[in-house]
């Protein structure tokens, strides 16, 4: 036999070695995923499960004249809404740790719990017709007390984000450093428009409700994602 014809044969050998080895490994990888996204696909199911069997706290309706904000268990934005005289009051709520992360166990002590939601985090926001800009309103929330942190005017379009870094205009000075006469009147011009503790038993029930539904959808999610599979 030729070097020539020795030469191709181990060419053909050594490209049909690799060929298979490419094609074992692959096989491999691909049991390997399988097995890892059923796995996890197991465990994700398992605690969607879990999650849907959780009681829901007692329905609480919000203290009147305040009306729930159609479509806010699903979106961002504001929950609860009224009018006062010519004013419009909205109100947005998240969990005080997702503000100042351990709020709650460093107000709560070693009593609390993660499902037990103690401390709320308010944005409350005051407008009126005609005007390009409104007043807004930090606080915090507790089952007996409302705390202001502070106070701004923002122009309307900024108002739904209250997470958002504010913008470089001046929007006043620190509460804190307000004189007390100042504070209390702060307090009085809400507590004025129905925004104190008696909004809390409302608003900790539709949270929890807001985050079972949000936990629920992310276990369906990400299990969707992980087993959807398409052809190569």
């Amino acid at each position: 036999m030729s070097s020539i014809s020795m030469w191709r044969k181990a060419t053909a050998f050594s490209g049909f070695g690799a060929t298979l080895s490419h094609h074992l490994c692959r096989r491999h990888s691909t049991a390997t995923a399988t097995a890892v996204n059923s796995v996890l696909l197991r465990s994700l199911k398992e605690h969607y499960l879990e999650v849907s069997k959780m009681i829901p706290p007692p329905k609480v309706n919000p203290p009147s004249p305040f009306t729930v904000v159609k479509g806010a268990l699903d979106g961002a934005g504001p929950v609860l809404k009224r009018s006062y005289g010519d004013e419009q009051i909205s109100i947005s709520v998240m969990r005080m740790d997702n503000i100042i992360p351990g709020a709650g166990a460093a107000a709560g002590g070693e009593d609390d719990d993660d499902d037990d939601i103690n401390q709320l985090f308010l944005h409350v926001e005051v407008s009126k017709p005609g005007q390009k800009e409104s007043l807004l309103f930090l606080c915090g929330l507790y089952p007996d007390a409302l705390g202001i942190h502070s106070v701004s005017i923002r122009p309307m379009a900024d108002a739904s984000d209250y997470a958002a870094p504010r913008s470089s205009a001046y929007t006043g000075p620190l509460f804190e450093d307000l004189d007390e006469g100042m504070k209390d009147a702060f307090h009085s011009y809400i507590e004025e428009r129905g925004v104190g503790d008696s909004l809390f038993p409302f608003l900790r029930a539709w949270l929890y409700v807001k985050d079972h539904r949000n936990l629920m959808r992310w276990f369906k999610t990400v299990g969707s994602f992980v087993n959807e599979t398409k052809s190569v």
